[in-house]
């Protein structure tokens, strides 16, 4: 069943729901005041997690179905464990509401990670403190102890509309979620249009013509694999080499089908040949402005419109180019790659091969640079092109900071990606963000217990616990 729309609502719903309404439940407990608060913050967050999947990504990574069965079985446990220990086992209670009962449905590690940091604000002692804020503004609090009823007129005084601080987020999330609701609705209304117009206008046929003859021309021809594996041949030393050719080699297919489909619609269009179903999912993608599925199996993730893909595209293209023309760069954009794990193994190789260590004694660090460097590292790699949601970067403080009001992304300055040694690894305040191939966030899920939407993590500094940033569903991402 649906929860009700809003926190206010929600909570409400919650609070009177069973088996919270029954007097002997509610008021038979041993510690009666602890119970009562930790029940009310138990509520608070079950309204919480629900309500933060209407901002989308940004509030879980995948939209999970929580429901009144987990309140009510946690409910349950607080009460039998309240009533059989002298004191407030409250790593036990954690474990079982975020791991088992809420956190038994989250597939996500990320996820399961900002599960639980919601909890920790619930499930402590300090909200057996009288007047403990829920929210930064200190709007919404623990009432004191009191009947049940005090509670529901309590709930009935909050905002209708609470801010994205009660979850977590920064102001720009309504933002997010705006414009989260304004695509569904236009993809909603584009799936109902009309594939052939009337009157003056264009007809479906010429719009896909066009835009197919201009994606052809501006496409180039495929890498030459043969002619490039003489210049980059397969170097024990030089891992990069093997990725410059298997990148290579999966641009080479995106771009064969791209020619390939592109060539047939418009022979279709002409008559030449038969229209197809496939054929005519190609040219109905490329009127309403969409990555054709065809190119989608054979591409690198991405959620831009046609136009911005085949732009996007073709600066990949030319990163290549240069790469193969003028060398390995100094700075390796690393949104550009197809496959970014492979650049990451062959970066660890690198190192592993030079200092003759192990790969799988290797972790990462990370420095992010104040200026753009010149010549390449002595170890590990340069990388940019990555953006970050929820958060900004301090250049003079050198550190992560709150967003700034109405910019969703902000660029992040290049990356020295540094091989070393587990026992090598510095220890400094940062948050461990998790790095993206696309704002989606959430992709399938791979063998790795990752979803393949997943790249990495990255430590940035931080002077702020990392709790606020995972609540916040800070993230950085290859692509904007």
């Amino acid at each position: 069943n649906e929860p009700p729309k809003g926190l206010r609502a929600n909570l409400l719903s919650s609070w009177n729901s069973d088996p919270i309404t029954d007097d002997e439940f509610f008021e038979g407990c041993d510690k009666p005041r602890e119970f009562k608060k930790l029940l009310f913050g138990l509520c608070f967050f079950h309204g919480i997690v629900q309500e933060r999947r209407k901002f989308g990504p940004i509030g879980w990574n995948i939209r999970y179905e929580f429901n009144e069965s987990d309140l009510n079985i946690s409910t349950r446990q607080l009460r039998y464990f309240l009533d059989q220990h002298a004191y407030i086992p409250f790593k036990t209670l954690t474990y079982l509401t975020g791991e088992c009962n809420y956190g038994g449905r989250v597939t996500d590690d990320h996820d399961r990670r900002t599960l639980n940091a919601i909890l920790s604000d619930f499930y402590t002692e300090e909200i057996l403190n009288e007047g403990y804020a829920l929210d930064p503004e200190g709007k919404y609090f623990v009432p004191p102890e009191g009947p049940h009823e005090a509670y529901s007129k309590y709930i009935e005084t909050l905002p209708v509309n609470p801010p994205p601080s009660i979850f977590g987020l920064h102001d720009n999330a309504n933002i997010s979620k705006n414009q989260l609701e304004s695509l569904e609705l236009f993809n909603s209304a584009l799936s109902t249009q009309q594939t052939s117009g009337g009157g003056s206008g264009s007809t479906m046929e010429e719009v896909v013509d066009e835009q197919a003859r201009d994606i052809l021309e501006k496409l180039p021809p495929v890498f030459d694999i043969e002619e490039i594996q003489q210049k980059y041949p397969v170097l024990y030393e030089e891992s990069m080499n093997t990725v410059l050719v298997q990148e290579l080699i999966r641009y080479n297919r995106l771009i064969k089908v791209i020619q390939s489909t592109l060539v047939e619609v418009r022979k279709a269009l002409s008559g030449e040949v038969v229209m197809s179903a496939d054929l005519e999912k190609v040219a109905t993608a490329i009127f309403n402005g969409k990555i054709p599925q065809a190119w989608q199996a054979k591409s690198y993730p991405s959620l831009k419109p046609l136009g911005g893909y085949v732009a996007d595209l073709l600066k990949r293209i030319e990163f290549f180019q240069n790469w193969v023309d003028e060398g390995p760069p100094v700075v390796f954009w690393l949104s550009g790659l197809f496959f970014t794990q492979s650049f990451l193994t062959g970066t660890k190789q690198n190192f592993a091969r030079k200092y003759v260590i192990a790969i799988d004694t290797i972790e990462w660090e990370f420095e992010i640079l104040k200026e753009r460097p010149t010549t390449k590292p002595k170890d590990g790699a340069y990388v940019e092109g990555l953006f970050l949601e929820g958060a900004c970067w301090d250049s003079v403080n050198h550190q992560l900071t709150e967003p700034k009001p109405k910019k969703l992304f902000d660029e992040m300055p290049i990356i020295w990606l540094k091989p070393v040694k587990v026992e090598d690894q510095l220890d400094y305040p940062h948050y461990v963000c998790p790095l993206y191939k696309t704002t989606a966030r959430h992709g399938t899920l791979s063998t790795t217990g990752h979803s393949t939407n997943f790249v990495m993590e990255i430590k940035i500094p931080s002077d702020k616990p990392q709790k606020v940033w995972v609540k916040g569903g800070v993230a950085l991402f290859c692509s904007s």
